[in-house]
Order: structure tokens, then C-alpha cells, then sequence
């Protein structure tokens, strides 16, 4: 038997303040698009910004759904948007930041497991890290180098072959 631990390192700044000035710009964009999120059930509002290599920047939001759980979140709307518009165009960076109309977010909120799959199959193909931006309504912002840092262990496209 092999035990082995995983581990990850991640950078915490107090404030949107302490950015520099590209992460802060990127996320200033997640929260503008966080204001335009659908979400009438959840009153959970989540905005998205991916940073191309291109210089180009794609946003997203939650958009709910009656019919859970058809609606799609923040991040993927981002990225497949991304995808999409910017086929081949490698992905910088992704900044995340939730609110609620219910209470005050303070702590930074992490993708939920489909939205990591899903971009880390873009860091996967584009072979090379895509860093994350987290942040709260208000409050501290994480930063991770890397997607496989909060996916490790991920499932790719080589179990298919």
C-alpha cells in the first residue's frame, strides 16, 4: 500500500484592492456580469469573467430554470461562451464572485464540481494552467494557480480512448 496526500497553495488578499491591476479589472467584470444573473429561485447571483490570451474577455451569469436543474452556472456560461466565440484561444485566467439576495456573501465561493470538470477540460486541451479568481460579495479574494489545484485526481478524455 502507497499513502500519498494532496495539497494545494492558493493566495489569499484581503480586499478587490490588493489585486493587481489585471485580476482586479477581470473581476470588476464577474461582478458587473453578476448583476445581470437570473436567478428568481436561488437568489443566488453569480458573475463570471475568463481572461483570453488574446486579451479578449468573456463573461457569464447563473441563469436558473423552473425545471431544476436546467439552468446553467456563471462559470460555464463564461468558458462555453469562451469556446464558442473564441474557438483554439488559450484561457488566462477565470474570476468567480457570488452575492444573495438573502444574506451577505463574504467568504469567497468556489465552482461547484460540474463547472470545474468542464474548464478543466479546457486546461487540459489547452495544456497549460488556468488560474482562478474567488471571491464573496464583499471581503477576501482567493487566487489558485491552476483548476487541477481544486480538481485533482480529474477525469479526462484519455479514459475514453
Amino acid at each position: 500500500m502507497k499513502k500519498h496526500k494532496i495539497t494545494i497553495d492558493y493566495t489569499v488578499y484581503p480586499s478587490l484592492q490588493d489585486l493587481d491591476a489585471t485580476d482586479s479589472s477581470l473581476m470588476n467584470q464577474a461582478i458587473a456580469a453578476r448583476a445581470n444573473a437570473y436567478a428568481p429561485y436561488s437568489n443566488f447571483h453569480v458573475g463570471a469573467a475568463v481572461l483570453l490570451a488574446n486579451g479578449e474577455v468573456v463573461i457569464g451569469n447563473n441563469q436558473e430554470n423552473a425545471s431544476y436543474p436546467s439552468g446553467l452556472c456563471a462559470e460555464r456560461v463564461a468558458i462555453f461562451q469562451a469556446g464558442a466565440k473564441y474557438p483554439g484561444i488559450a484561457i488566462k485566467a477565470v474570476a468567480i464572485t457570488a452575492t444573495s439576495k438573502n444574506y451577505v456573501v463574504e467568504e469567497p465561493a468556489a465552482p461547484c464540481g460540474n463547472c470545474r470538470q468542464s474548464m478543466i477540460e479546457y486546461e487540459q486541451k489547452q495544456k497549460s494552467a488556468i488560474a482562478i479568481l474567488l471571491m464573496g460579495e464583499k471581503g477576501e479574494v482567493i487566487k489558485i494557480k491552476s483548476l487541477a489545484d481544486i480538481l485533482p485526481l480529474a477525469f479526462s478524455n484519455s479514459f475514453l480512448e
